[in-house]
């Protein structure tokens, strides 16, 4: 494909003419050239212009992306009443998008000091890798002092997945990765352009909708030795259920009994429960048992730097000898897809985590963000149970934690969300309550109602 993009013609200039100006007592083949069509004395002259065919013909449109297509449709639509609950994104109780103080405040440090925006190493900014592994496994985390973990600076969470991706379809021949159903829209994308063969196991149990242990459990058994299994570290999108404590051992338990290897994305420390440490946990049970794992790091959500697309991916190993060498060919692969990974953001990181001031600033704002997420998840339910005249349980709303919540509702469901009530979401029932101020809690909860009952 890239020689053909290379070695495409480029199509001869158009002269635009004026056909009031060309005498029409004059044919126009013979003022125009062969081109043209001759016209009739007296009269406007008409043109038609032979046109090669485009080298790009043979493609077709793209599909609208599932969820940023959702952003579209809310700009194009004029209702007051209008949500959008598809984009994962932070908004205020005005339903505007929030810059943190604590990322303002490290950006005028960066002026303040002046600093350049020289190349960084292909592995990224050293200071925002200590800070991002330390956040990640604890600052006094074993892994860390026996420097088993290899980190790369990634281009946020989905460009952090792509590279360990990679890495698994090079020196992994044929493994699987297991993904759950449903998961992330992105994750299936990530990996079969990287090549890699991929599988589901359950997770969502509709009759209950909540999580579905035993399948999931069963699945994870079933799968060949040695298969990744990709596991969101908390607050999974996008159905917001999470296991348990209890079922995180399990699950790290059957993991280990069948030699897989543990794949964590994680993209909301801090922001699920409004504690880093607590959403962390899984990832260092599975850290503390000795296990070699792989996770990716996002922070788009927690530090609000969607648009500097700022992550890392982090593979704990068995030595650090062996760290060196995966660090090495993480690099090696990075190099012809990127170069070297953005400045900006790394910076911020380092400058918040690494400023005893700033880092307790931002564990602040953290808890104010997810705590806005829960008043409005509570009041939601309440507005729904306070209106709901059936018997129906939607306790599962509270059960759920994060930014998104899982309503239940179908395909067909949710078009009615749209069409008839002006809520945009995802098709799979996911609404981001990121997106919802209290004041419009009662208009969605009616949209729910009437969509669940009357839509088939």
């Amino acid at each position: 494909m890239a020689s053909s993009l290379l070695s495409f013609a480029s199509a001869s200039p158009l002269a635009l003419l004026d056909p009031l100006k060309v005498n029409p007592r004059i044919g126009a083949s013979t003022f125009l050239g062969k081109n043209f069509i001759k016209a009739k004395p007296f009269t406007r002259t008409s043109m038609s212009v032979a046109v090669e065919v485009s080298k790009f013909n043979e493609l077709t449109m793209a599909p609208p992306d599932p969820i940023l297509g959702v952003s579209e449709a809310f700009r194009a639509d004029t209702h007051e009443m209008k949500l959008n609950l598809g984009v994962g994104a932070y908004r205020t109780e005005d339903l505007q998008p929030y810059v943190l103080d604590v990322v303002k405040k490290a950006e005028n440090l960066m002026l303040e000091r002046g600093e350049n925006k020289e190349y960084l190493p292909i592995e990224g900014l050293a200071a925002f890798n200590k800070a991002t592994a330390e956040l990640l496994f604890g600052a006094e985390s074993v892994v860390l002092q026996q420097q088993r973990v290899a980190t790369v600076q990634g281009l946020s969470g989905t460009g952090s997945l792509r590279l360990a991706a990679v890495l698994i379809e090079r020196y992994f021949p044929g493994a699987k990765v297991l993904i759950s159903a449903p998961t992330w829209g992105n994750h299936k994308n990530i990996f079969n352009d990287a090549g890699v063969p991929w599988s589901e196991y359950r997770y969502y149990d509709p009759k209950t909708v909540g999580l579905d242990f035993d399948g999931m459990i069963s699945d994870i058994k079933a799968a060949p030795a040695g298969s990744f299994v990709l596991l969101h570290g908390c607050a999974h999108n996008p159905t917001g259920i999470d296991p348990t404590p209890e079922q995180w051992e399990v699950i790290a338990d059957v993991i280990q009994e069948k030699n897989h290897i543990p794949f964590f994305d994680v993209a909301y420390q801090g922001f699920a429960s409004g504690s880093l440490d607590e959403d962390a946990s899984s990832v260092r049970l599975f850290a503390d048992r000795g296990m070699e794992l792989l996770v990716a790091q996002s922070y788009s959500k927690n530090l609000g730097l969607y648009s500097e697309r700022i992550g890392a991916i982090n593979v704990v190993c068995s030595s650090s000898e062996v760290a060196q060498r995966v660090k090495s060919q993480l690099k090696r692969i990075a190099r012809p897809m990127y170069s070297n990974p953005p400045i900006h953001g790394a910076r911020i990181v380092a400058n918040v985590v690494g400023s005893p001031d700033l880092f307790n600033e931002w564990k602040e704002e953290m808890a104010v963000m997810a705590g806005r997420i829960k008043s409005v998840r509570k009041k939601l339910y309440d507005s729904i149970t306070e209106k709901e005249k059936t018997s129906k349980d939607w306790s599962f709303i509270l059960k759920q934690i994060g930014m998104f919540s899982f309503t239940g509702l179908n395909k067909a469901q949710s078009e009615n969300m749209t069409s008839k009530w002006h809520v945009y979401m995802t098709k799979d029932g996911r609404i981001s309550l990121a997106g919802l101020s209290a004041a419009k809690c009662d208009y969605l909860a009616d949209a729910i109602i009437d969509s669940y009952h009357y839509v088939s």
